[in-house]
């Protein structure tokens, strides 16, 4: 399959031989425009049709203390879906090397650094929790809900269809979930690996029609995060549901992992729920 570099990562150094950095440097941080890719979704700036959250988790976290002791963490990452811009996955992991070999003077100097960084790179807030190596919260979880990935069907189709998607007449409230997610990186066109999540009330989905149209990202070439959008605006045109939650969990690559949902106002993700895969 031809890999293609979209127009915003022209200028960008990734998918490109890049020198390790040294030190701690803001400026390694490459954000992207969501408005770009939200477009074609038909999603207006300023009039997002869902709430939600980029969840990142960084498992190659460390710097030195005062002393030039290193210290090890892993960090979880909350960027709002409102924010304008998206952090393009592997300049978050050229910044965060930049820590290895520098030195701060507490935990909270580390927070504090990276929650100035990437709000600066965000144009929004950004939530910012370490963690021990061995902490509880990071324990796996399996995803609530029933599994539709044993279904007996045919598939013949590899880019997203909407069309797969039909309902009945029986109104519903259910959680449904598959492992069989996958989409390519837009920078290097490598396979991303994901579970997918969706919690709603409305018209019953027609299960083989969801899981062919899941499948259909196989090769799909996008971010995480506008996957689960595109997800979740063709089941909310589709389906016509009351309620909607759309969440992917996406393998751990780099020593990153990032978890997008997308939800109608009043959803939240049911926590915690970081996978075995990541």
């Amino acid at each position: 399959m031809s890999h293609h570099r979209p127009e915003t990562l022209a200028h960008a150094p990734l998918g490109r031989e890049s020198a390790y950095p040294e030190h701690y440097e803001a400026g390694l941080l490459y954000p992207i425009e969501r408005a770009a890719n939200r477009a074609p979704l038909g999603i207006e700036a300023g009039a997002l049709p869902f709430v939600g959250e980029d969840e990142w988790h960084a498992f190659e976290v460390s710097w030195l203390n005062a002393r030039g002791k290193p210290i090890v963490a892993v960090a979880r990452f909350r960027l709002p879906a409102d924010s304008p811009r998206l952090i393009e996955s592997k300049s978050w992991k050229l910044y965060l090397n930049g820590f290895n070999q520098t030195s701060f003077a507490s935990r909270e100097e580390v927070v504090a650094t990276l929650e100035r960084d990437l709000a600066e790179a965000a144009g929004a807030a950004v939530s910012v929790e370490l963690f021990g190596v061995d902490d509880e919260a990071l324990m796996p979880r399996r995803l609530p809900g029933e599994c539709i990935d044993d279904r007996d069907i045919a598939v013949d189709d590899y880019t997203p269809s909407a069309e797969h998607l039909r309902v009945g007449g029986q109104v519903v409230e259910e959680t449904l979930h598959s492992h069989l997610l996958k989409s390519n990186c837009p920078v290097t066109g490598q396979p991303d690996w994901g579970s997918v999540l969706i919690r709603y009330r409305g018209p019953r989905l027609d299960r083989d029609g969801l899981l062919r149209y899941l499948i259909g990202y196989r090769q799909h070439q996008d971010f995480h995060e506008h996957c689960v959008e595109h997800i979740f605006m063709d089941l909310m045109a589709r389906a016509r549901p009351e309620r909607l939650l759309v969440l992917a969990r996406y393998v751990r690559r780099g020593g990153l992992d990032i978890s997008p949902w997308r939800g109608t106002p009043g959803e939240r993700p049911p926590l915690p729920l970081r996978l075995a895969r990541q």
